[in-house]
């Protein structure tokens, strides 16, 4: 069962910049960029701080304490110093409203 609630309005989201929210105690960078929008958690897996405070580029989101730049699709690190994926979840926008599943995390762990 898919659960959505809002994260914020479409019109709050700047291009290639991220957004954080809390959303049912999930903290969440919501991102909009290339006409797409992405939700991926707000916590480097690598170091325990804000994603949202990083910049976005090539459908990344890069972690500004060390680098480690995650795919804004999978989750997955792009490279070190971060090893493991961070959750992703399902976006879907309705009535200018952008809703997000944090029960639904659409990473995979490889």
């Amino acid at each position: 069962m898919t659960t959505f609630v809002r994260a914020c309005a479409l019109s709050e989201l700047e291009e290639d910049t991220p957004k954080r929210v809390e959303l049912d105690g999930t903290p969440v960078s919501v991102v909009k960029t290339g006409g797409e929008v992405f939700a991926i958690n707000d916590i480097c897996s690598h170091a325990n701080v804000s994603l949202s405070e990083g910049e976005v580029e090539d459908c990344q989101i890069e972690c500004w304490l060390h680098g480690s730049a995650f795919d804004l699709r999978t989750g997955k690190p792009s490279g070190l110093p971060a090893t493991r994926p961070v959750p992703v979840y399902p976006v879907k926008i309705e009535g200018g409203s952008v809703l997000v599943d944090v029960r639904a995390s659409l990473t995979q762990e490889s």
